[in-house]
């Protein structure tokens, strides 16, 4: 299986409608692929919390349209990152995209885990509550979004409902990159499953971002990392690795909290 990580870069002086035309065609560019990512919030910067209501769409809105249409020219399945969505009660949600090679939505995730504590997305966006895990052709995927990469239950519940790639968009700053490629080994690991970590390169709002995006194997082992600018990562990775990782390695069976009573 082929995945394309599309490390776009967000800076300051480029407007949202031509970052999308130019994603777009970053996309297309990726025809073989089998998966194509976007990271979290690309249209506005993940730290741009003045321009998140001003830039909210419905989950059918101009992100959709465009990244539909060239998922389709492409013929690949794109995670699109996420948007700041607007639903029909006027609640904000960071909510990632996933779409088919035929250009349709086949799920949307609004993120659960809010950053920033009392401001920001903590406070300007709704809580996500729903997993969701996405069938492909060879794998399943579940799907998180940045700050949930700090909150291993949610991974747990991933696998419990299938998941066996795991694909995590995100904005995540530079001064605390160490921790973005420790926790995506630690919940490929823990979880043994890929992890296609897909992050943001520029500047978000005169927040540095890490860029680094990385794709990890259910062993723990870095099968590709990108470098902090813009850059497209691709690697090619063998989805059957995870089933043979959990039968050589049961540790998954050993798992008591969480599971009911205890085996004694």
């Amino acid at each position: 299986m082929r995945a394309s990580l599309i490390q776009i870069a967000v800076e300051e002086g480029e407007s949202v409608d031509a970052r999308r035309r130019r994603a777009a065609s970053l996309v297309r560019e990726q025809a073989g692929a089998d998966l194509v990512v976007l990271p979290e919030l690309w249209t506005t910067g993940a730290f741009a919390y003045e321009d998140f209501g001003r830039e909210a769409e419905t989950l059918h809105g101009p992100t959709f349209e465009s990244m539909a249409e060239a998922a389709s020219d492409a013929g690949v399945w794109l995670h699109a990152g996420s948007v700041p969505e607007r639903d029909p009660e006027g609640t904000l949600y960071n909510t990632s995209l996933v779409i088919s090679p035929s250009g349709e939505l086949a799920a949307a995730y609004r993120k659960i885990h809010r950053f920033g504590f009392d401001k920001g997305e903590a406070v300007l966006m709704g809580a996500g509550g729903e997993l969701v895990t996405v069938r492909l052709p060879g794998t399943t995927l579940g799907v998180a979004t940045c700050y949930d990469l700090r909150f291993p239950e949610l991974f747990r519940g991933l696998v419990d409902a299938g998941a066996e790639t795991l694909v995590i968009p995100a904005g995540w700053p530079e001064r605390r990159r160490s921790h973005w490629t420790l926790l995506a080994q630690a919940r490929a690991v823990e979880n043994q499953a890929y992890v296609l970590a897909c992050g943001t390169a520029g500047t978000h709002a005169g927040v540095p971002q890490a860029g680094h995006s990385i794709v990890v194997d259910p062993w723990g082992e870095v099968l590709a990392e990108a470098g902090p600018g813009e850059q497209v990562l691709t690697v090619e990775f063998d989805p059957g690795k995870v089933a043979v990782t959990r039968d050589q390695f049961p540790a998954l069976k050993d798992r008591v909290l969480g599971l009911g009573t205890p085996r004694r």
